[in-house]
C-alpha cells in the first residue's frame, strides 16, 4: 500500500472530552456519529495506517467504533499533542504523516491525496491547501519534520497544536501553502464542528446531500453557495 517503500500514515487526532462541545465526535449525524464520517471519508486515501489518535480516557469508545471502520486506535498524551503525533509517527514507522481531525466530517479524501502528491513533488516539510473550505482539507508532514519541532518547541501551545513551531519557523522548514483549485475553493464557511451553531449546519447538510457515500467537496460547495 505505500508509496515507493515509503510508510504514510493517516493519523485523526480526537479526544472525547472537548471544552467547547463536549463529545462532539460522537455527535449524532445522517448515517452516523461525527467521527465515523471522518472515517469514512479518510479511509480512501492510500495509506499504509489510518489511526485515531487520542488519550487513554477515550480509548475505549473509540475503538469500538474504529474497528468497525478499519481504522487502528493509538493512545498517547492527553494535551501533548505534538508528543502524541511523534510517538505514533515512531510506533507505525512512518516517514509522511496526513494530519486530520475528528472534527471535520466532510475532509476530502480526493484533496488529501492531491496535496500529498504536491507534498512529495515538491519535497516539502509541511503542506496544506489554501481556499479550501475550512473542515475540508488537511496537513501533510514529513516526520522528520515532526521530530525536529517535538525536540525544539518549548511554548506549550505549539505543543497542543502540532505544526504551530513548524510554520514560526520557516527558516528551518519547507512550508507549502498551496493555492486551490477555484472549483475547490469556498473561503466564506468554516464545516468544522466546534460549537452547537457549526452542529446545526453539519446536520443540515448531511441530511441533504448524505447518500451512503462521503460527501464529495463538489456537491458540499454547490450547497453552500447556494445559501451563503
Amino acid at each position: 500500500m505505500g508509496h515507493r517503500g515509503i510508510n504514510t500514515a493517516v493519523f485523526v487526532q480526537v479526544r472525547l472530552d472537548s471544552a467547547r462541545l463536549p463529545c462532539k465526535a460522537l455527535l449524532p449525524l445522517k448515517g452516523g456519529p461525527v467521527i465515523q464520517h471522518v472515517m469514512r471519508a479518510l479511509k480512501p486515501v492510500r495509506a499504509d495506517y489510518h489511526v485515531l489518535l487520542t488519550d487513554k480516557h477515550s480509548t475505549e469508545v473509540l475503538n469500538y467504533l474504529a474497528g468497525d471502520e478499519g481504522f487502528d486506535v493509538f493512545s498517547g498524551p492527553a494535551d501533548d499533542v505534538l508528543e502524541r503525533y511523534y510517538l505514533a509517527s515512531r510506533f507505525y514507522g512512518a516517514d509522511t504523516v496526513i494530519r486530520a481531525t475528528g472534527d471535520n466530517p466532510l475532509v476530502s479524501a480526493y484533496y488529501a491525496e492531491r496535496i500529498l502528491t504536491l507534498h512529495r513533488e515538491e519535497r516539502a516539510d509541511l503542506s496544506h491547501y489554501i481556499g479550501i473550505p475550512l473542515g475540508t482539507g488537511v496537513e501533510v508532514i514529513n516526520s522528520r519534520a515532526l521530530e525536529t519541532a517535538r525536540n525544539k518547541a518549548k511554548d506549550p501551545f505549539e505543543h497542543e497544536h502540532i505544526t504551530t513551531y513548524m510554520y514560526r519557523h520557516r527558516d528551518i522548514f519547507k512550508v507549502m501553502e498551496k493555492e486551490a483549485p477555484p472549483e475547490a475553493t469556498f473561503k466564506k464557511v468554516s464545516v468544522s464542528i466546534d460549537t452547537g451553531k457549526d452542529y446545526i449546519l453539519l446536520r443540515s447538510i448531511y441530511n441533504d446531500l448524505y447518500n451512503g457515500s462521503p460527501v464529495e467537496l463538489n456537491s458540499l460547495i454547490s450547497w453552500l453557495k447556494g445559501r451563503f
